[in-house]
């Protein structure tokens, strides 16, 4: 019986095995293929090999990863800077904008005044106002989530297949909890995240749109009132848990033949190991994680129904369980993005008034409620949380043919993180009295990177071969922020 080859990035990656006759995932018709699904492995690492290597490293009292993860929260479009975290109250109105600034917790701090959550709680922030995004852009998104000026498709021949900062991650330090995939990411279009590339499919994101019930929306933000199948971990056609339990007793049958000419007990551990292994092919944590009705009913009104809220809940269930890395791709459209408010008549994305005011109520709840939630939970000095775009937008309104609308601006853009066991309750950097360029202190796609692998525990002079054996680094122009440290 032949098999079918799915072209795109979701096929091959970290947890492909738990959907084997998905076409995103590794097909299975017979045992021998079952068996490669059951024990490939999370991560690019056999799970039996894995849970060995922890238990032995448990006995000899060596110390164990540590729990920690990002959460990125992508807005895709490229968010205007001036209209949120960087305002120019005393400028124009064709420059600052129709919105007014509010004050913060942080003294003589000011943001825009629909994030009044987020300025209630900036203590627990950094906002970045000299963020230099020169050679970034979107459609596809790679830059800014790789940390490679290079990694630009629309220029550079190879720039799709520098591997995103999230799929470094999960080759150099895996998942929290074996039964995990890695690297994590709700997904609205291809074009909005950065894939393994040269590190290899397998450590594509694990595409999770379906692994849960979500309402869908349409292009425009609107609630459609249908739902995500979410049957993501459906086992294919006749094939049960039963099935999969007796294959797992045929495995052991032949490790038993190999096992009678092993002396020291190994192979009787590795057996041990590899069930371990086919019960989490059979995705019970994952599936606990991804069941948005495990989550008491009070929890899910805190957050609320709003399809980027409930993925922010399952981001905070997900990194509790032992993903190390989730992405929330936020964007209603498949194109460009949301954020990306030309205002151009007749266009989806509206301008500052028509599309950004509408979204940053939105964004503001989900933001500072995930904060709250991980930080109330314990897990926020271990949980790095980032928010950002492709770049800024451009100083005036009116490009394009529109009243209100900015276009793409990559000299300057504003970001925030939080969480992280990092200092926070700061601005880094700052833009000119315009916010047309960066007045100090300029922050490089490269500094972001090393910031997040320092707090990932990746080591940042790592690097990784391309197709003609030439080493790349993981980190270049950039180091880890120290404002933070």
């Amino acid at each position: 019986m032949s098999r079918r080859r799915s072209t795109d990035h979701s096929h091959s990656h970290a947890f492909t095995d738990l959907n084997a006759r998905d076409r995103e995932g590794l097909v299975v018709h017979s045992r021998r293929s079952m068996l490669k699904a059951g024990l490939a492995g999370m991560a690019g690492i056999s799970v039996p090999s894995l849970l060995q290597a922890r238990s032995e490293a448990a006995r000899s009292g060596q110390a164990m990863k540590s729990r920690k993860s990002v959460i990125l929260l992508w807005m895709a479009g490229g968010p205007s800077h001036i209209d949120t975290w960087d305002p120019k109250p005393e400028r124009p109105f064709n420059n600052r904008g129709p919105f007014d600034p509010i004050s913060t917790k942080v003294p003589g701090v000011y943001i825009c005044e629909h994030l009044p959550k987020q300025a209630a709680m900036l203590d627990k922030f950094t906002i970045i106002r000299s963020v230099n995004a020169k050679h970034s852009n979107h459609e596809p998104n790679k830059v800014m989530q790789s940390g490679k000026l290079e990694a630009a498709p629309r220029v550079f021949r190879h720039g799709d297949m520098y591997p995103s900062i999230a799929s470094v991650c999960a080759k150099v330090r895996g998942p929290n909890h074996p039964a995990m995939p890695p690297y994590v990411a709700f997904m609205r279009s291809k074009s909005h995240l950065a894939f393994g590339g040269w590190l290899g499919k397998q450590y594509d994101p694990f595409i999770a749109n379906n692994a849960t019930k979500l309402p869908i929306y349409d292009l425009i933000g609107n609630d459609t009132g249908r739902m995500t199948s979410g049957n993501r971990f459906g086992l294919p056609g006749a094939l049960t848990h039963d099935r999969l339990s007796d294959r797992r007793e045929l495995v052991n049958q032949f490790d038993r033949l190999r096992s009678d000419l092993d002396s020291n007990g190994s192979m009787d551990a590795l057996d041990t190991y590899r069930q371990q292994a086919v019960d989490m092919v059979l995705g019970r944590q994952a599936q606990a994680a991804f069941d948005i009705e495990r989550e008491p009913a009070s929890v899910r009104e805190r957050y609320g129904k709003h399809l980027w809220c409930q993925q922010a809940m399952l981001a905070r269930r997900l990194v509790e369980a032992g993903v190390s890395f989730v992405t929330l791709d936020l964007s209603y459209h498949t194109a460009s993005g949301t954020w990306d408010n030309h205002g151009i008549p007749g266009g989806v994305y509206g301008g500052i008034s028509k599309g950004l005011k509408p979204l940053l109520p939105t964004f503001d709840h989900l933001i500072t409620t995930l904060v709250s939630d991980l930080d109330e939970r314990g897990l926020l000095d271990d949980t790095l949380v980032i928010a950002m775009g492709e770049f800024g937008r451009t100083p005036n309104m009116g490009t394009q043919g529109s009243t209100d609308g900015r276009n793409h601006w990559p000299s300057v853009m504003s970001m925030c993180l939080a969480g992280g066991g990092m200092r926070h309750g700061q601005v880094i950097g700052a833009s000119e009295r315009d916010g047309s360029k960066i007045k100090e202190r300029p922050v490089t796609p490269g500094d972001i990177a090393a910031t997040i692998y320092r707090h990932m525990d990746v080591p940042i002079e790592a690097t990784y071969l391309d197709p003609r054996g030439r080493p790349n680094h993981i980190v270049e122009n950039g180091a880890p922020m120290s404002e933070l440290i």
